[in-house]
């Protein structure tokens, strides 16, 4: 029954916030503005800072949810294999949610939601390597490819995390991230990718 877990954290992931929110308050489909993804930066920047803030919150709170969610009903290990897999299927539900034709945003909300409920610490530490980087950039892509590229390091060498597990689950974040940002990296090489500047 815990790998039930798995599909409560894809079918969480699946909210889909950005796109409900936007169609529910403005009429609009963020996917069909600015970068094209449903999540949260795109939403700051199609509708604004103040449904951006719920979004991120909401998108965050899924990640989060999952994980809570499957330890409260089945007792399992904050670091357990069901546990990272959950994470896992809410961060893909986020990026091909069920529920908006499988176009979704990026993840990095959500991931961070599952980083909390994981690894604090490391999760800490690497919100503070994306706030460096946005902040000397004004870049949220490259803030976060480094900020997951950051992360097996962070976990392994400063919160000590050595299970297979989270070893595995940290490399597979740092390997993720950059290939969802795949159109990114390439307007950054290009000169071209557009700057997020915050009031």
């Amino acid at each position: 029954m815990a790998w039930f877990s798995i599909l409560i954290g894809y079918v969480l992931g699946s909210i889909p916030s950005a796109i409900w929110l936007g169609k529910t308050f403005h009429d609009t489909d963020v996917r069909n503005h600015g970068s094209g993804n449903a999540g949260a930066t795109n939403t700051f920047r199609v509708l604004g800072w103040k449904i951006g803030v719920v979004v991120l919150a909401i998108d965050m709170i899924k990640g989060y949810g999952a994980l809570i969610i499957a330890r409260q009903l089945f007792s399992l290990s904050p670091h357990s294999t069901i546990i990272i897999l959950s994470g896992i299927a809410a961060v893909l539900g986020h990026i091909f949610p069920l529920f908006a034709g499988f176009r979704g945003g990026k993840g990095i909300a959500t991931l961070a939601g599952v980083g909390i409920a994981v690894f604090p610490v490391s999760f800490l530490l690497v919100l503070l390597v994306f706030l460096i980087v946005f902040l000397v950039s004004k870049y949220i892509s490259l803030s976060s490819i480094l900020g997951a590229v950051s992360l097996p390091f962070i976990s392994f060498f400063i919160e000590g995390n050595d299970s297979p597990q989270i070893i595995a689950f940290t490399i597979l974040i740092a390997i993720l991230v950059p290939i969802t940002h795949h159109k990114n990296i390439r307007r950054l090489i290009n000169g071209t990718e557009n700057k997020l500047r915050m009031k």
